[in-house]
């Protein structure tokens, strides 16, 4: 099982850099790369919170679940 992270296609539908919403939601710009690749162990709600509200998403446009068959 894993959670896939699709913060840079809404980012992209959206025509929003990393720059841009690095700023806008008060976190570095490493930081949100490290979340794009999904390179982090966790988020925080207010911090996903913000990311959607910036974006105009919901948080199932950016996190998907995919279920893989365990052998």
């Amino acid at each position: 099982m894993e959670i896939i992270v699709n913060l840079d296609v809404v980012m992209a539908m959206r025509k929003v850099s990393s720059k841009e919403l690095a700023k806008a939601i008060g976190i570095t710009e490493a930081n949100l790369s490290l979340l794009k690749r999904g390179k982090v162990k966790g988020v925080r709600f207010e911090t996903l919170a913000q990311i959607c509200n910036y974006l105009d998403c919901q948080p199932g446009d950016i996190l998907v679940f995919n279920k893989q068959d365990e052998v």
